[in-house]
């Protein structure tokens, strides 16, 4: 009786743990954080612990079990071979034979006392050979008979594939903005915030009147990277040039910023700074579309 009860508790605590996990951790936001809830790990633990406990002693109930059967059956037990299984299937395996059975394979040729054995080739050796010869027929009429893609082809089409899926995110989020989409801004508080971000990061170099200092003017026809909004926009994103530029500001603004103050950059064409340096670069004249 003492057996049945102890049976039906531990099916009950098995049982019903898993539904008593589940609603702890519905109760927060973050369950699994152990120094916000240590409570669900505890729990975790003492279940695993129970169970771990519980099989223990049914696999030693096992083994008592089996050793009065061979005490029975007049069979002693410090004689079974415990790793007879493991060795079994090693045998199987490898198709070896025991050293007390060596003289059964042993050849005929006799190197100064050392004689040769006509081992067979192991089992996982030849299924593994017989495998590849498999493997290279279906290659050979996947990629030589059927034309299947490549290496390079496959590379290209994943390329071509990630690319559509980002084009397509970019077009259902419009508030992204890259070198490809990026357009002048003229709206009076796009250039109002984009004037704000120029003070704040580019007037130490370019001036506040963008006459030019460390930096070169902004308000001449010439550029050293190019005009335009996309040609600005990139300069400013990924930085002037190596070594001699400015930093590239991508990593400390916003896109929508860097188009703001690009545009405000380009709000300063035509005006008169106070102390204008000496013009750098090219006249850059927009490519008519």
């Amino acid at each position: 009786m003492k057996k049945y009860i102890q049976s039906i508790v531990s099916f009950i605590f098995v049982f019903s743990m898993p539904f008593l996990l589940v609603e702890v951790t519905k109760a927060y936001n973050e369950p699994y954080n152990f120094l916000e809830n240590p409570l669900v790990w505890v729990l975790i633990l003492f279940f695993g612990l129970v169970v771990v406990f519980k099989e223990v002693l049914a696999v030693t109930a096992i083994k008592k079990a089996e050793k009065l059967q061979m005490e029975k059956d007049g069979v002693v037990p410090e004689k079974v071979d415990p790793w007879a299984a493991i060795k079994a299937i090693i045998q199987r395996w490898t198709n070896s034979k025991p050293i007390e059975q060596e003289g059964e394979i042993a050849l005929d040729h006799n190197y100064d006392g050392i004689r040769e054995l006509d081992n067979s080739l192991p089992p996982w050796w030849k299924y593994m050979f017989y495998a590849s010869i498999v493997f290279a027929v279906v290659y050979l009429v996947r990629f030589e008979v059927l034309d299947g893609d490549n290496q390079i082809v496959e590379y290209e089409k994943a390329v071509a594939q990630a690319q559509a899926e980002i084009n397509k995110f970019k077009k259902s989020s419009p508030d992204i903005i890259d070198l490809e989409n990026v357009t002048l801004l003229t709206e009076a508080s796009d250039l109002s915030r984009g004037k704000a971000v120029f003070n704040l990061n580019c007037a130490s170099c370019h001036m506040a009147d963008g006459g030019g200092s460390i930096g070169p003017n902004l308000t001449d026809e010439n550029w050293i990277l190019g005009g335009g909004i996309k040609n600005v926009f990139a300069t400013v994103s990924n930085g002037g040039r190596d070594g001699k530029g400015m930093v590239a500001w991508k990593k400390i603004l916003k896109p929508i910023d860097v188009q703001k103050v690009a545009s405000y950059v380009l709000s300063l064409q035509g005006t008169t700074p106070a102390k204008a340096k000496a013009p750098q670069g090219e006249v850059w004249k927009e490519e008519a579309k």
